[in-house]
């Protein structure tokens, strides 16, 4: 599983001219599920999700986390993020889990992030989205679970 998070200080998600997300300040995460994906990856990236430490302490350092700061959290699904772009001009998505697979472990992470932490907001799978954010820094971090 892939998760590219930004630090925002708002972000929502419109599915024609609707808002089917909104967050303030918080968490932006583009998700893609890979083949193989599983429960205890789709755990791990929660983990990671809810402790990464991107937000500032009191010094200005980064060593708050989204549980941390009661922040929100806007979860997308974006299976491009798991692209093969290593050649040619054209992406290969033989690395992106089935639309189903796919599907079915983003639902489980929503799932799993609505239990965990009381501000949890999405887009609309398998939709054409407009994600509008403002990132805060810019900070924005790639995140893998093995």
């Amino acid at each position: 599983m892939i998760a590219l998070i930004q630090r925002v200080l708002s972000a929502r998600v419109d599915v024609e001219n609707e808002t089917v997300g909104a967050i303030g300040a918080g968490l932006l995460a583009l998700v893609a599920v890979q083949p193989g994906d599983d429960e205890a990856r789709t755990r791990r990236m929660l983990e990671r999700l809810l402790g990464y430490r991107v937000f500032a302490d009191e010094q200005g350092r980064m060593n708050r986390s989204l549980a941390d700061t009661a922040g929100e959290l806007l979860l997308v699904s974006q299976f491009t993020l798991a692209a093969d772009t290593r050649s040619g001009m054209r992406p290969s998505f033989t690395s992106a889990a089935t639309p189903e697979e796919g599907r079915r472990w983003f639902d489980r992470l929503v799932e799993l992030a609505r239990a965990a932490h009381p501000r949890v907001e999405i887009g609309r799978f398998g939709a054409h989205m407009q994600v509008h954010l403002v990132n805060d820094g810019p900070v924005t971090f790639w995140l893998e679970t093995p």
